[in-house]
């Protein structure tokens, strides 16, 4: 008996000195969620849904048209703009066709351009982080300064257009007006067409033909597919040896089996205590509850390099507030981290389970 107690104690103690020593050096967490960046897709002007290009989860391209309002009431803005135009230039004894071609030129090149900025401004985010290869990047940056370079040739014809209106042309006030009137027709022609910002995926689609669409009311809902991450939220105590660039290991529940390598992209410095995730507050990570006082709990961001979540060649597939099991690499020690990815292996083969 005395045996089987000091042995009993002697493994306790075993386990409670790795329990402590792996906590800090090899910290697990069960409660982390796959995130994404969920974009409302605002209309700017208003009229009826004409046409819906998308279905429930669909996975569209950057630049794709989703979503078709009527267009007929600014086509009409836009021919009463050139008309307004054609007055005001023939009253000065000018000609106005040539400006109007040159308006309506600018106005595509800036949309486009406008679409191209979001869309690499994406790429060159994910780039940073080491997630898409350094050539789609470059692709992005010859894309952009192709979509500039027509900007400012379009931009440069409709001055040429104003210049051969004459100088007494371009100052006249009517002409002025009539000149904004047509590149505002012309916009709000442009923006009859909701386009995708990025690569993604549809979600929660609730609207038909004839759905009336409302100026600066949210229609759709986007997630972006080409920015995911693991948020995962670990104690106090488990953070003082972690930083930026740490290996970590993430098993999905929706791919059970399957052991992800990551890297600490970023660290939350603070958490609220109450209140929800919003832009521009404070993460607020689950309320946990028992009979000792477990640490504060704070969220830490990681990427998973060498996965596209656009990629639809990709067999990893991502689902947004998914859960996720996350252990860290803290330390170089072997033996320990040796342990831990013999657990994270062990909790992947049960995540077949539950």
């Amino acid at each position: 008996m005395r045996k089987t107690i000091w042995t009993t104690l002697a493994v306790i103690l075993i386990f409670l000195v790795w329990y402590l020593v792996a906590d800090r050096k090899t910290p697990f967490t069960g409660n982390a969620r796959v995130k994404a960046i969920a974009t409302q897709i605002v209309p700017q002007v208003t009229g009826t849904v004409t046409e819906v290009l998308v279905e429930n989860g669909q996975v569209v391209s950057a630049g794709d048209i989703l979503v078709r309002i009527d267009s007929r009431p600014y086509e009409i803005q836009r021919s009463k703009a050139e008309a307004d135009l054609e007055t005001a230039t023939q009253e000065v004894g000018a000609s106005s066709a040539e400006v109007s071609a040159a308006q309506a030129k600018l106005a595509r090149a800036q949309s486009d351009l406008d679409t191209m900025r979001i869309q690499t401004e994406r790429v060159f985010a994910l780039e940073k982080k080491g997630l898409i290869a350094v050539s789609k990047a470059d692709d992005a940056r010859g894309q952009l300064a192709e979509s500039e370079a027509n900007y400012e040739n379009a931009k440069a014809d409709l001055e040429k257009a104003k210049q051969r209106l004459g100088d007494d042309g371009i100052e006249n006030p009517k002409i002025q007006r009539a000149l904004a009137a047509l590149a505002d027709a012309e916009l709000n022609l442009e923006w009859t067409e909701l386009r995708a910002p990025a690569t993604g995926v549809i979600s929660n689609l609730l609207i038909a033909p004839g759905t009336y669409a409302r100026s600066g009311q949210d229609l759709l809902t986007f997630l972006d597919a080409t920015d995911v991450w693991v948020e995962a939220y670990f104690t106090e105590n488990n953070l003082g040896r972690a930083s930026v660039g740490s290996p970590v290991d993430v098993v999905l529940d929706m791919h059970p089996g399957q052991i992800v390598p990551g890297v600490i992209e970023s660290f939350s410095s603070a958490v609220s205590l109450s209140g929800g995730d919003e832009p521009g507050q404070l993460a607020s990570p689950p309320s946990t509850k028992g009979f000792l006082r477990e640490p504060e709990r704070f969220p830490v961001r990681i990427v998973l390099p060498g996965y596209e979540a656009g990629n639809a060649e990709d067999d990893l597939r991502f689902q947004l507030n998914g859960q996720a099991d996350v252990i860290m690499y803290l330390s170089d020690n072997s033996l320990l981290n040796m342990v831990g990815r013999a657990y994270i292996r062990l909790v992947s083969i049960l995540s077949y389970a539950y």
